[in-house]
C-alpha cells in the first residue's frame, strides 16, 4: 500500500510541476504512469526536439526540460510508478480514493491529479498475425530495462527516434543489432540518423532498408523473424528480441470509466480550480478541457498552481495554506 497526500496520473510536464507546486505547501506526491520513465511524449515520443514556447528558455529540447524538471522537484521527493497503468478506482469509507495499478500495486490518497496528457500511451503495434502469441516471449514494445538485452540477437523495426535512439544504445552494450525500417528516410533527429549510418558503415548496426518484419517464428519462444526485403526478396534471421518501435497512440484507457465528465476523450473541468464533477478529482494539461482551453505546456504549469490550493483542502482540511513567493523564502523539501 503506498499511501500519499496526491496521487498523479500521469509523469509528464504538467504532472511533474504539479509535484512542485504540492511541495511548496508541504503536501506529498505519488505519480503512476504506464511508461517506464517520466516525461510522458517528451521522454518517448520525441525527447529531441526543440520547444520554444518554455518562459525563460529560448530553445530548450524536450528531454532537458523533463531534467529540469525532475531536478526542481527532487527536493520534495516524489514517488514513481512507473510501467503501470492505473486501472481500477474507488472512493474508500475514509474519503480517501484507492487506485490498483495493472501489476497489482495499491495506492491510496485523497486526492488525485489525472495529468496524462492525450492519455495512457499504447503502443502501435505491427499487422502481424502472431504478434500476440510471442508477447512477452521475444517480442517487447518499450525498453524497460537495457542490461536485458546485453549479448542478445536483437531486430528493431521502425524510423523513427526511439527506434533509431535504442538501436544505438544497445549497440553500445554488446547487442547484435540488426535496425528494418521500410524506407530509407526516417522520422527521427538529425543526430540519430547521423550516429546509426556511422554505426552500420562500421559495422555495429546491420541496417536493412527498404524492408519490413512479415514474419514470426518460434514454438514457446520467438526463434526467427522474417523479413521482407525489396530487392533481395524473403530473409530469415534468428533473433532472441524483436522490437517493433513504431510509436505510441494515446488512448484515456480505463479512466474513461471512472464516471467522470467527458468531452471526447477529454476531462471537463471547472477553469476555477480545475476540479472535475467528482469532488477530489482533478485534471490539468492536455487532459482535460474548458472553454478557452490552450494545449501548451505553459498552461499546464499555469493550471497546476492554480489548482494546489483547492488540493489542499481536501487533502489537509484542518491546515492552513500560506501563498509563498519562492524569491523570498526559498525552497523547502521533506
Amino acid at each position: 500500500m503506498i499511501k500519499t497526500d496526491i496521487l498523479i496520473i500521469g509523469a509528464g510536464p504538467a504532472g511533474l510541476f504539479t509535484v512542485f507546486e504540492a511541495g511548496l505547501q508541504q503536501l506529498r506526491c505519488h505519480i503512476i504512469d504506464a511508461l517506464p520513465q517520466p516525461g510522458g511524449q517528451l521522454s518517448e515520443v520525441y525527447p529531441k526536439k526543440p520547444i520554444y514556447d518554455i518562459p525563460g528558455y529560448p530553445k530548450i529540447l524536450a528531454h532537458e526540460l523533463v531534467d529540469k524538471l525532475l531536478e526542481q522537484i527532487a527536493p520534495f521527493k516524489p514517488g514513481f510508478t512507473l510501467g503501470q497503468r492505473a486501472e481500477s478506482v474507488e472512493k474508500l469509507k475514509n474519503g480517501n480514493f484507492k487506485i490498483i495499478t495493472t501489476d497489482g500495486t495499491v495506492h491510496e490518497a485523497p486526492v488525485i491529479v489525472i495529468a496524462s496528457g492525450l492519455g495512457c500511451f499504447e503502443p502501435r503495434k505491427p499487422i502481424l498475425d502472431n504478434l500476440e502469441r510471442y508477447e512477452g516471449k521475444g517480442v517487447d514494445y518499450m525498453v524497460l530495462n537495457p542490461n536485458k538485452y546485453l549479448q542478445k540477437n536483437i531486430v528493431i523495426a521502425g524510423g523513427g527516434d526511439s527506434a533509431l535512439d535504442w538501436a544505438i544504445e544497445l549497440s553500445d552494450i554488446g547487442a547484435n543489432v540488426t535496425l528494418v525500417h521500410r524506407r530509407t528516410s526516417f522520422r527521427a533527429s538529425e543526430h540519430s540518423v547521423n550516429e546509426m549510418i556511422k554505426r552500420a558503415d562500421a559495422g555495429k548496426i546491420n541496417f536493412i532498408a527498404p524492408a519490413q518484419v512479415n514474419g514470426l517464428l518460434g514454438d514457446n519462444q520467438l526463434e526467427k523473424v522474417v523479413i521482407n526485403h525489396k530487392k533481395e526478396g524473403e530473409l530469415t534471421q534468428e533473433v532472441d528480441y524483436f522490437l517493433p518501435l513504431f510509436g505510441l497512440s494515446p488512448k484515456l484507457g480505463p479512466i474513461a470509466e471512472w464516471g467522470l465528465n467527458l468531452d471526447r476523450s477529454a476531462i471537463e473541468v471547472n477553469p476555477l480550480d480545475y476540479s472535475t464533477n467528482v469532488e477530489g478529482i482533478f485534471a490539468v494539461g492536455d487532459s482535460n478541457t474548458y472553454p478557452g482551453k490552450l494545449k501548451l505546456i505553459l498552461c499546464g504549469f499555469h493550471e497546476a498552481a492554480v489548482m494546489i490550493p483547492s488540493a489542499f483542502k481536501i487533502a489537509r482540511p484542518e491546515g492552513r495554506i500560506s501563498f509563498k513567493y519562492t524569491t523570498v523564502n526559498g525552497i523547502t523539501g521533506f
